[in-house]
């Protein structure tokens, strides 16, 4: 039967135990992620508390970082979504999303309005992708795509 987190409490404890447990085996989240049939940018977001596993892809990661049967039912729990506690985020990465948010999140709505009217791109089927490319001026440059089905507004 499928279980839901109503606090954010027992997937916090075990994002901490797959952090140290991936630290101690020098694993990189792609290669807990493969085998399992699911893109690395869901797998981490999963195993950071944010999705549930299907059943299979949980006892392989769990395999991979020793952890218990306890913890493989957590997996497939249905969590209480949201990584950032209230406030601006001071993660100085986490901050920048925050901030192009804050920078262009009225240019994305009116750009995706013009483009397919009124609605909402779904965070539930969606796809993230992050790629890194050469910049041609020196260093590199971080390619990140946010694919979701788009929801048009449907009055009733």
């Amino acid at each position: 039967m499928l279980q839901s987190n109503v606090t954010q409490d027992a997937r916090t404890e075990l994002t901490a135990r797959i952090i140290t447990n991936k630290a101690m085996k020098d694993l990189s989240w792609g290669a807990i992620a493969e085998g399992t049939g699911l893109r690395v940018a869901y797998v981490t977001a999963a195993l950071l508390g944010q999705h549930a596993l299907p059943a299979e892809a949980a006892h392989l990661v769990a395999e991979r970082l020793d952890l218990s049967a306890a913890d493989v039912k957590q997996l497939q729990a249905v969590p209480l979504r949201g990584s950032i506690p209230g406030g601006v985020p001071t993660d100085p990465t986490i901050y920048r999303f925050y901030e192009m948010v804050q920078i262009y999140g009225t240019t994305l709505k009116a750009l995706v309005h013009e483009q397919f009217g009124d609605g909402i791109i779904s965070a539930i089927n969606f796809r993230l992708d992050v790629q890194k490319e050469a910049d041609p001026d020196g260093g590199e440059r971080a390619v990140i795509t946010l694919n979701g089905k788009f929801l048009p507004n449907k009055p009733y």
